[in-house]
């Protein structure tokens, strides 16, 4: 086949699916009412393991008991989410490519890298998982006990104290750079490949405090590793009663949360969307996922499009002026 007879056939394929989607303003319910009829890709944009890919697994299970088909979960990390994240927002809007998106590739790293979507035009909102708030943690004999201590010591040792990450424009670094403009104070930044390296060093007392999501720091806790000091949720967490919260501690603006939340395609039929997030929100209030979410803490969400359809564009303006103000880089 020639290149022209190629680019011919791939104009038409594209002319068909276009035609094929207007056409659901007449049939959308009815196609709806039988969707799925085959294997639904989840996509994560992230290496098998850790949080991202552990929900993904936990809600595909349960979307796939729901409506009696498989949901089956394709790993693309790279470019800090980007890669996966483009794939869906060019996916064809049937409903049967979904992203397992959130904080990276809805919010930050379309802001410090080139990406070739647009983090809100270009997804449909189905509903979110859950949250995950930060947690202040040190190692166990740390001279460090709350909040103040890490403020105090850092006003009297300017760009002395460090704080660590699993790299620039993540969750961890966000926090910090968030916490330190609020708190008015300077501490060294120091941006890891991924990982887990960053919490060795902590562990080895070569870094003071890490500004760790619930997610990563709940086990790390539980297992004597490490010691919390301050959380970011409004409220303390059930597992770690006894840690205050920022805003007990005089930060109560401090508001930087892992979050995680199932997109399709824009233009996928609403139906179609509807039909996934109502299935979303009922799988959101099983007592098991609940449990789930919360060992890991993760608090559970409402599955809910319009509460994401909210939550997202805030986010994101969230922090494109935190990194601006911060003038953070990409690595």
């Amino acid at each position: 086949m020639n290149k022209a007879t190629f680019g011919s056939r791939r104009g038409f394929a594209k002319l068909l699916a276009a035609a094929f989607v207007a056409g659901f303003g007449i049939t959308g319910t009815a196609y709806a009412q039988n969707y799925p009829a085959k294997p639904v890709t989840l996509v994560v944009p992230y290496p098998a393991g850790g949080a991202n890919d552990m929900l993904g697994r936990l809600i595909g299970q349960k979307l796939s008991e729901g409506l009696g088909q498989q949901f089956i979960i394709e790993n693309k990390p790279g470019g800090g989410t980007l890669i996966g994240a483009t794939a869906v927002a060019k996916a064809a809007p049937d409903g049967y490519t979904l992203l397992v998106g959130g904080f990276a590739s809805n919010s930050v790293s379309p802001l410090l890298f080139k990406a070739d979507y647009d983090p809100i035009k270009d997804f449909e909102p189905i509903g979110m998982f859950g949250t995950a708030p930060t947690v202040v943690i040190t190692y166990p004999d740390s001279p460090y006990k709350t909040i103040k201590d890490v403020v105090e010591a850092a006003k009297k040792k300017p760009d002395q104290i460090m704080y660590g990450s699993s790299g620039n424009g993540s969750p961890l670094h966000m926090s910090g750079e968030m916490f330190t403009a609020q708190a008015g104070v300077k501490m060294v930044h120091v941006p890891y490949k991924g990982g887990s390296a960053h919490i060795l060093d902590l562990i080895g007392k070569r870094l003071d405090v890490i500004f760790d999501t619930s997610t990563n720091s709940t086990p790390l806790i539980k297992g004597g590793k490490v010691r919390p000091i301050a959380v970011s949720s409004k409220t303390r967490l059930p597992d770690f009663p006894d840690v205050p919260t920022l805003t007990e501690s005089g930060y109560p603006d401090f508001s930087v949360n892992g979050w995680y939340a199932l997109y399709a395609p824009a233009k996928t039929p609403k139906p179609i969307v509807d039909k996934l997030s109502a299935e979303l929100q009922k799988i959101m209030k099983m007592p098991d996922v609940v449990e789930k979410l919360r060992g890991v803490g993760v608090t559970p969400g409402t599955g809910k499009a319009d509460e994401l359809a909210a939550y997202a564009p805030a986010e994101l303006e969230k922090y494109r002026k935190l990194i601006k103000d911060a003038n953070i880089k990409a690595d």
